[in-house]
Order: structure tokens, then C-alpha cells, then sequence
């Protein structure tokens, strides 16, 4: 059987791997008196160990400084936020003016809307995909309906065909051509949160602006899972949280990017805050808003800076990987390795217990494997969280597994196939 020599070759691999090391940059939870492997980063990224030191800085300074660090000590909370920028920049591919950290991902849709969305008599329609996460609906929804329009109208949902569970690019450019003349924003996530289809974006992008419209992404499970180029692809504006992939702590800081392209339209509306006026002038206290430069300009208020400081935390090491492109290279191969596991997993049971729902073509997924188990499904979650493979459950019958390239090893996606192979044999083997 495979499994009988697998776990030796899974700790090769990450002998051979440059960033295992990385591992020890971050905190794993336990039960059992073991660690738990961690496959759930999708949904809340582990801790990293040098984030207590992060916060414990800006304590510090809150205690030895009080108001006064806002402009005195080694990091001014006036000016924290551009710490992150570039960093933050290296992240989705953009320019560190065009980004910044501020507010939660709803929260900064709501307000990028607000300037992006500017519905009018022909063109008010929003093209979106069936099945986002539901606050992306409920905001779309409600933006809606403050314009005057009807949802049923207004959105436009691009759904699968029937009997298949990802969405095709050709059907989704088809939608944004049929509607070319009365569509006023396009928005996509990134990567779909069900199933970690990792959409093409750039022709998303180009087909929208073709047909005239704004094209807008929420990034909550691609920024900082898969290389993106912002600037380079055109897109108007995005928006992401911080704590799946990027590690930034429950309910951790948000990021938005606004393409330069757009800094010089006074037109935009915006609802504005004293924190996005002009930096130099702020302290005046002067009527009538003047947005300060590039993607600062959107926030609203002031800088977050015990949220900021863990999301710094967590950048820095991404820094240290090298960003993007080394993380990627052994994503791909962690997603591979685990999706050839779960057919292995179906031979040993003799039966397709488990179809990966996750597209099977490399560049088109994540870190992210959706699993749709067909017997038992919630009952084999749980036995493999009883037994210290800790994943993330979605209704009806998925099991969604994120190994994820900063923490996560090879021989950890060894372990959870063993266990849930361990665990199918008990709970379905006699299905077949």
C-alpha cells in the first residue's frame, strides 16, 4: 500500500524544503498533549510566535508614552500604518501608495463602494458570482437597495453549470458580455471561499472594462495564498482581511488597494473621516475634506494600532519567505500531494468516498482542498478533529483542508490523509 511508505517520503520532502524552517515562526494549538495539525488557515491563520513582542512594543509605548505616542518613540502611531504599506504592497502586487491598512473587510467593501459603485439610469447592474461568502452578498444587497434599485434587478449572479461545481471563465466573460451595456461594477472574489477556485482575474478585469464597467475583488482567501498583481492586472479597486492567510489574529486588521488611476478623479464620492484628510494639514481642523494622497485617502478613522501591530508581525515573516512567488511553488506541491493522498485514500477503500471539488488544474486553485465526502461526512470531520486534524467544515458535506506553505509540512498532509483513510475505514467501509 502507498500509505506504508509514505510518511518517510513526506519527511523528505521537507528536509529538502527551503522554508520549512518557517515553521517555528508560529504557535500550534494542542490536544492530546501533541500538536494539532493545522489545515484550517483558510479560515483563521495560526499565531506567530513574535507577535506578543509586536503588541508588546505598543503597549509599551501606551504606558510609557501615553498620548504622546502618537508622535514620539521609535514607531509614532500618526505614522504606523506606513510600516505595513510596503510590505503590505509586496503582497497583492501594487504600489505602497495604493494600499493601506484600516478598518475590516466589510466594513472598507462598504466604503470602496461608495466610491466605485455609481449606479445610473442605464447602468446600475452589478455582476457577481453565485455563491460568495454571504457578507459579500448581504453588502451588495444592501448597496443596492440604498441606490433605489431591487436586488432581483440589479445583481447579476454568474452560477456553474449544471452537475458541476466551479465556475468556467468563458461563461463568466459571456455574462459581463451579454450585460455590457447596463452593468456598472463587476466584483469577484478572488478565490471562491466553498470550493478555492482561484478565478482569472485578469480576464475578469479586461473583460469589464470593455464592457465599461469598474472591476472590483475581495481577497479575504487570495491575498497572501496566491501571487497577485493589482496594478499590473488593472483592477479598479479590492479589499482583504488579515487573519486567514496573512496570520493577523481574530477579526484582524483589513486592507484595501485603490489603483493610482484613479487619484486624480475629484469626482469620486467617498464618505470621509478625519483620518483620510491631508496628512499635513490634519491638525488644523479646517472645514471641507481634502483626502490625503493615494489609497490613504479612504480611511476614515484613525490608525488601529494594536491590530496593526499583529498584522506587522505576521508580514515580516512573509518578508522573510520572500513573499509570494517562493510560498506559491510550495503551495502547489503541498495542494498536489494532498489531492494524489485523498485518491489514495479512495483506492484503499475501494470506492470514491471522497471527490475533491477544488479545481483539479494547478494554477486555477490555492491552498485550499475542498473534499465532499459521501457517507458519514459529518461524523469523519469530527473523528479527524477528535484525532488532532483540525480542518474546516462546510454544509452539507465538505471538509475544506488549507496546508499552508508558511507553517504547514508535507508530512502533515501525510498524517491527516492517514488518519482520515484511519477513520473512513471505520465509519464507511462498509458502504461499498
Amino acid at each position: 500500500m502507498i500509505f506504508e511508505n509514505n510518511q518517510a517520503f513526506a519527511q523528505s520532502l521537507d528536509r529538502q524544503d527551503p522554508l520549512h524552517p518557517l515553521r517555528d515562526e508560529f504557535l500550534f494549538p494542542r490536544q492530546h498533549n501533541a500538536p494539532i495539525i493545522y489545515l484550517c488557515g483558510n479560515s483563521l491563520g495560526l499565531q506567530p510566535k513574535s507577535s506578543r513582542s509586536y503588541v508588546d512594543q505598543q503597549l509599551n509605548n501606551w504606558e510609557n508614552l501615553g498620548v504622546e505616542g502618537w508622535f514620539e518613540g521609535e514607531t509614532p502611531w500618526m505614522y504606523y500604518h506606513k510600516a505595513l504599506k510596503g510590505l503590505m504592497a509586496n503582497i497583492v502586487g501594487a504600489g505602497a501608495h495604493e494600499v493601506c491598512p484600516m478598518n475590516t473587510l466589510t466594513v472598507n467593501l462598504h466604503l470602496l463602494m461608495v466610491s466605485f459603485y455609481r449606479p445610473a439610469a442605464a447602468r446600475f447592474k452589478i455582476i457577481m458570482e453565485a455563491g460568495a461568502f454571504p457578507s459579500d452578498q448581504y453588502a451588495v444587497e444592501s448597496q443596492v437597495r440604498f441606490h433605489g434599485y431591487d436586488p432581483k434587478d440589479a445583481i447579476i449572479e454568474v452560477a456553474p453549470r449544471e452537475g458541476e461545481h466551479t465556475l468556467r471563465t468563458e461563461d463568466i466573460l459571456s455574462v459581463i458580455a451579454a450585460h455590457k451595456e447596463e452593468i456598472a461594477l463587476v466584483l469577484f472574489g478572488g478565490i471562491n471561499y466553498f470550493t478555492g477556485q482561484w478565478f482569472d482575474m485578469p480576464a475578469i478585469t479586461k473583460a469589464g472594462h470593455t464592457a465599461g464597467a469598474i472591476v472590483g475583488f475581495d481577497l479575504a482567501h487570495a491575498a497572501g495564498n496566491v501571487p497577485l498583481q493589482l496594478h499590473d492586472w488593472n483592477i479598479d479597486f479590492a479589499c482583504w482581511c488579515s487573519y486567514k492567510y496573512q496570520n493577523a489574529g481574530p477579526g484582524g486588521i483589513s486592507g484595501i488597494f485603490v489603483h493610482e488611476k484613479h487619484f486624480s478623479d475629484t469626482q469620486l464620492h467617498r464618505f470621509a473621516g478625519w483620518w483620510g484628510y491631508q496628512e499635513e494639514q490634519r491638525f488644523k481642523m479646517q472645514k471641507g475634506f481634502h483626502p490625503e494622497a493615494g489609497a490613504d485617502g479612504w480611511q476614515v478613522s484613525c490608525t488601529q494600532v494594536i491590530p496593526m501591530s499583529l498584522y506587522y508581525a505576521s508580514l515580516r515573516i512573509f518578508e522573510k519567505a520572500g513573499f509570494m512567488e517562493p510560498l506559491r511553488e510550495k503551495s502547489l506541491q503541498l495542494t498536489a500531494y494532498l489531492c494524489y493522498l485523498v485518491q489514495e485514500v479512495n483506492k484503499s477503500l475501494g470506492f470514491e468516498q471522497y471527490k475533491i471539488i477544488t479545481p483539479s488544474t494547478a494554477g486555477d486553485r490555492g491552498a485550499q482542498v475542498s473534499i465532499v465526502a459521501q457517507y458519514n461526512a459529518k461524523e469523519i470531520f469530527e473523528a479527524m478533529v477528535a484525532n488532532n486534524v483540525l480542518g474546516d467544515w462546510r454544509e452539507p458535506n465538505v471538509i475544506r483542508l488549507s496546508p499552508v506553505p508558511l507553517y504547514n509540512s508535507f508530512e502533515d498532509v501525510f498524517l491527516a490523509a492517514e488518519r482520515m483513510l484511519t477513520i473512513s475505514k471505520t465509519l464507511v467501509a462498509h458502504k461499498k
